[in-house]
């Protein structure tokens, strides 16, 4: 009950509430007619045709990069979640602006014609979501028992032969579990389509904000969002009928893998493709906060703005309210999702996958959409609503939740049921069995969704930057405001904050990585 109490408050009483504004503006317009006029047909073809293909790269370019995390010591595994962390967290627009700065003329790839391609698009989303696909595909194959690998090999198995037929079916829900999420979020993908898209290509998202922002046409954009919330149903839905309930669980770390005769020049090499992958865009940004526009000159004004006031809070009281902010919103994500993930578990046939879809379903509604939302319901309740310290720990942790759920949600799924029936046949209630068998064996997962929810919460943009207000503002719409207003030094003051959030989320992962290498187990 408490996970449909949070969702109804925080996403269907906003979203119910644009809806029924928007059904009193439409003057009688049906919904076919609304789609014909916003074509969109168009838009969903090309928004399902891009998430694709986006998934479809960033799977190709992480494999490399998961190899390497199964395989490598603690240490190298602790830098490489690191670098593959820092991408996501950023917000969208900061990265569309490092694409743009690569692909545009005087960039490092001018010449190959990209500037306004859907190559570009492509390419910033791979960018965004590798973290995605490392964290549980990397995670999941390094926990797995290297006993069935080492007998195949034994056996005379090329190390080939034993991937295929001994490592790989066991990552196989890992990888459909990761592809739905990177396909959820290139579908609603905003920021980076905006500004690599050049206006010649749109998205359901930004087609939604061009017609609430743009024209103001709340019909239209509702008509859009419905159409996303049944792409977002129907992607869950096929995942969850092609994704097997069970699989095998280790619940102790496995360090005897087949990884001493890896050659040193292929980790070597896939060294530098994830350097040149995750640490080429980054230094783009970088180097735009000391030299903002392409051939200008060189300056530290945008750092020394850092602690300048705007609107009586510098950016560095920004970032540390951005801070305390996702750490309310994971801790309530995390708990909210667990209780979620656990009601799920229990469902069984049409309940599981009508629940698995509808608690995706606040991932892949537009941003905007519930932005709107808010703005209408906040305005029918008393002022002090709107300043409530917990409503922008509640917006983060409704959009992290979701991810929370797909993370703990198959691993509790995993878990043999013969565990908890001898629990109970020894005597022990529901709530120890839970706490002696369950928990142990998710604890690892259940950390990684906290993690998870964290860098989105930190990095949320859209959502929460229609509810932030003075002393309130979480950096990401610092930024966003800042690439807003004209000029070199706003430029320079958006990418020295995205710089300042680039090593603030460095820190916190070592953080996270610390732990899990202290307490013995990968995430």
């Amino acid at each position: 009950m408490i996970p449909l109490a949070f969702i109804g408050v925080f996403f269907v009483w906003p979203v119910g509430a644009l809806v029924v504004r928007a059904v009193r503006v439409s003057d009688g317009e049906g919904l076919l007619d609304l789609a014909r006029r916003t074509d969109a047909w168009g838009l969903l073809g090309f928004t399902l045709a891009q998430a694709a293909g986006s998934t479809l790269v960033t799977l190709v370019v992480a494999a490399p990069i998961i190899w390497l995390v199964a395989t490598c010591s603690a240490r190298t595994s602790t830098v490489l979640m690191v670098g593959v962390t820092i991408p996501f967290v950023l917000p969208t627009v900061v990265v569309g602006m490092a694409f743009r700065a690569i692909v545009s003329p005087g960039g490092p790839l001018s010449g190959l014609g990209l500037d306004g391609s859907v190559a570009s698009i492509v390419a910033a989303h791979a960018f965004l979501n590798i973290a995605v696909v490392v964290r549980v595909v990397g995670s999941a194959w390094r926990t797995q028992d290297p006993r069935a690998e080492l007998a195949a090999r034994t056996l005379g198995a090329t190390p080939w032969r034993a991937f295929t037929t001994v490592v790989l079916p066991r990552l196989i829900v890992p990888i459909l579990s990761a592809s739905a999420l990177v396909f959820l979020f290139c579908s609603t993908s905003f920021g980076v389509v905006l500004i690599l898209g050049n206006g010649r290509w749109q998205t359901i998202e930004t087609a939604v904000y061009t017609q609430a922002i743009g024209y103001f046409d709340l019909p239209a954009a509702v008509t859009l969002s419905l159409l996303q919330i049944i792409v977002v149903i129907v992607v869950v839905a096929i995942s969850g009928w092609v994704t097997p309930r069970t699989v095998a669980v280790v619940a102790r770390e496995a360090t005897a893998r087949v990884r001493g005769r890896a050659s040193r020049a292929v980790a070597a090499l896939v060294a530098v493709w994830a350097v040149v992958v995750l640490v080429g865009p980054l230094s783009v940004v970088v180097i735009r906060s000391l030299r903002p526009t392409a051939g200008g000159e060189w300056t530290l004004s945008g750092y020394r703005s850092l602690t300048r006031a705007v609107n009586g809070q510098t950016p560095l009281q920004t970032l540390q309210y951005s801070v305390v902010s996702a750490l309310w919103a994971m801790v309530l994500s995390v708990v909210i999702g667990l209780l979620a993930a656990i009601a799920l578990q229990r469902a069984r046939g049409t309940a599981s996958t009508v629940g698995s879809a509808l608690a995706l379903v606040p991932l892949g509604v537009s941003a905007v959409t519930v932005g709107f939302g808010y703005l209408i319901v906040l305005a029918s309740l008393p002022a002090g609503v709107a300043s409530w310290p917990g409503l922008i720990p509640a917006v983060q942790a409704l959009i992290a939740v979701p991810v929370v759920i797909r993370v703990i949600a198959p691993a509790l799924a995993a878990i043999p049921p013969r565990l908890r029936h001898a629990a109970a046949t020894l005597g022990a209630g529901p709530w120890r069995v839970w706490r002696t068998v369950d928990l142990p064996l998710i604890w690892r997962p259940l950390a990684a969704s906290g993690a998870f929810a964290f860098i989105i919460a930190v990095g949320e943009f859209g959502a929460t930057g229609f509810l932030a207000r003075p002393g309130t503002t979480t950096l990401p719409v610092l930024i966003g405001s800042a690439l807003n207003r004209p000029g070199a030094d706003n430029l320079a003051t958006a990418m020295a904050c995205s710089v300042l959030m680039i090593v603030a989320t460095a820190i916190a992962v070592v953080v996270m990585e610390s732990f899990r290498t202290v307490s013995g187990g990968d995430l």
